[in-house]
């Protein structure tokens, strides 16, 4: 009797113990293998959040298959502690392996709500966005321009929540007296910028910040990376390029950064002015001449006069021989390589052309029509825009 209840006894153990085995490979073929979500999803993590709040959360929305799982994974992992807050986007089909990576690795929010301050040419905004998870687009929310219009109530409420992502946006082509200007005015940084940099040495970017930031931290934060991509197209430039120093590639890229909106035409504008300068001819552009009536403090707003192009100032490049002593504004990493490797051209000549770029030349009579045409559209422009104007637009 002992022996057959023995007997009995090993065989449900070891029936006990393949169903146990068998639980957990499904198990772990469950935290493993792809997951139910169809659609990208967007999950919020807030402070203080325990995995399984996280958990029947992702469950609710279908991102797992089951909350139990997901914490025992996590847990014999040991990742259980390291949730982070922040807004993460779930992709379609993620494990929940992965669904936990992307929880407890750090770092900031890869969704949700973001407010971006654009400090740009001919304008300072800031744009309050928030990231569609199915399309993986952000939509905006609201955008208003500090100091001229009303702060709307999406900032404040945007501003406030833990979740929230800040960026600082530098357009190519501001000058650095426009770069104090917007930090200073960015409320959510601390420590006023007194001092403005010299021109040029400030990189183009978009910089995550924090509420609390110093500005003088973020500011020598773009001259460190200004500076990286400075050393990189100076090595990297042409060997018969007539710029004997880092500064003067500097100079050469700003000028082509403010001489073209246009990403394709970067290396044949820079080709036009090196040409230039290998010949000896003055390079003639009128946006060093804006900059020698500005200094790089605030926009023009209207076209050059007669007299502006032959007033003489160390930026006029109708006057001097060669590059300004300075840069005209602050170049993106595009416009450095550009300078430092243009294309090989023959071109001496451009003007606009209507398209919103630029018709080259190798000769002033092929020059002189293209000229003539951007004339022509610019009074055929001018004859409708007076139509236009007269019968109310329509």
């Amino acid at each position: 009797m002992w022996r057959h209840i023995a007997s009995n006894g090993v065989t449900f153990l070891l029936v006990a113990l393949f169903l146990l085995g068998g639980l957990i490979l499904w198990g772990k073929s469950q935290y493993e293998n792809p997951g139910p979500l169809s659609q990208a999803i967007c999950v919020q993590v807030e402070r203080g959040a325990n995995m399984r709040k996280v958990s029947q959360n992702l469950e609710e929305q279908g991102a797992v298959s089951s909350a139990p799982i997901f914490r025992i994974g996590a847990e014999y992992e040991e990742k259980s502690g390291q949730l982070k807050a922040g807004s993460f986007l779930v992709q379609p089909e993620q494990s929940m392996r992965e669904i936990v990576d992307v929880l407890t690795k750090g770092g900031a929010s890869t969704c949700g709500t973001e407010v971006v301050y654009r400090i740009g040419v001919n304008r300072i905004s800031v744009q309050v966005r928030e990231l569609d998870p199915s399309s993986n687009r952000f939509v905006e929310r609201a955008e208003f321009s500090p100091g001229e219009e009303d702060v709307p109530e999406a900032y404040e409420e945007t501003k406030e929540k833990a979740d929230t992502r800040f960026r600082i946006a530098l357009a190519e082509g501001v000058t650095s007296w426009q770069v104090v200007q917007g930090l200073n005015g960015v409320d959510l940084l601390e420590g006023e910028i007194e001092e403005v940099p010299a021109e040029g040495l400030l990189a183009p970017d978009s910089y995550e910040v924090r509420p609390g930031d110093k500005r003088a931290a973020l500011l020598a934060q773009m001259q460190e990376a200004q500076a990286a991509q400075l050393a990189a197209a100076w090595e990297a430039r042409s060997p018969e390029l007539p710029v004997e120093t880092p500064e003067e590639l500097l100079v050469l890229a700003s000028i082509v950064e403010k001489e073209t909106g246009v990403a394709e035409e970067r290396e044949q504008v820079a080709s036009v002015f090196v040409n230039r300068l290998n010949q000896g001819m003055r390079l003639q552009t009128d946006p060093t001449v804006i900059y020698g009536l500005t200094k790089g403090e605030g926009v023009l707003g209207r076209g050059l006069r007669r007299s502006e192009l032959r007033k003489e100032t160390p930026w006029n490049t109708y006057v001097i021989e060669g590059l300004p002593p300075t840069p005209i504004a602050n170049p993106g990493r595009a416009s450095l390589m550009a300078a430092a490797q243009p294309a090989e051209t023959d071109f001496v000549f451009f003007v606009a052309d209507g398209t919103g770029g630029h018709a080259f030349a190798e000769t002033l009579d092929e020059h002189n029509r293209n000229v003539a045409r951007w004339r022509q559209i610019e009074a055929e422009r001018g004859a409708e825009a007076a139509g236009n104007a007269s019968t109310g637009g329509n």
